[in-house]
């Protein structure tokens, strides 16, 4: 039978105490150290949970695209996606959210926990327009902790060495899922040639 560990003594005899860097690093606020990272991240991955279970969910976009309105506040656009907004659903049930932001290069990733809520005010609308192009919703966030992880996973990855990468046609397109999926009711040849220009068209 597997060992499982089920309490946190047996855990933390495992692991140890924190360093102390992985304590004092942790701030409860946007720290003014803190701030390129979020001005500096186009990419992040928004965590949530609800009444169907837990969402991780990525969102992308220039750098800075993540606002930070003051210390304590984010603000998140919500662009175009494919409207199962499972993030969103979760929000409305429970508002705790976790993001994870990553930086092309750098090793080192921002962690923020907080509490979101779902506006729809047309002034903050139009704050976040592109391209004439008005995002659906935004996330304003309310910043419990703050703090950075260490690189070891990056590099362990090799997330950011180009040697790493591999051919798109080394896995299955987004057309050959559906088909699969769909048990042969779906064009997948005409899904993935009409694929590019479709989001290209549809980005925002």
């Amino acid at each position: 039978m597997d060992n499982v560990v089920t309490d946190i003594t047996t855990l933390e005899q495992i692991y140890g105490k924190p360093a102390a860097p992985s304590v004092f690093k942790e701030t409860d606020h946007i720290h003014p150290i803190y701030r390129p990272f979020i001005e500096s991240a186009p990419f992040a991955a928004l965590a949530t949970t609800g009444k169907e279970g837990m969402d991780v969910s990525p969102r992308g976009d220039q750098p800075g695209f993540i606002h930070i309105e003051d210390e304590k506040t984010l603000i998140l656009p919500d662009r175009r996606g494919n409207n199962r907004i499972d993030s969103l659903r979760n929000i409305l049930h429970d508002n705790r959210v976790a993001l994870l932001l990553l930086i092309p290069g750098i090793g080192e990733t921002l962690r923020i926990n907080g509490r979101a809520e779902i506006l729809i005010t047309p002034e903050i609308l139009e704050r976040f327009a592109y391209r004439n192009v008005l995002p659906n919703s935004v996330l304003r966030i309310t910043v419990d902790a703050v703090f950075f992880q260490c690189s070891r996973a990056i590099i362990r990855s090799g997330l950011w060495d180009a040697s790493t990468q591999i051919e798109r046609s080394a896995l299955p397109s987004p057309g050959r899922i559906l088909k699969e999926l769909s048990k042969n009711e779906f064009d997948d040849v005409g899904y993935d040639a009409e694929l590019p220009q479709r989001l290209k068209d549809n980005l925002y």
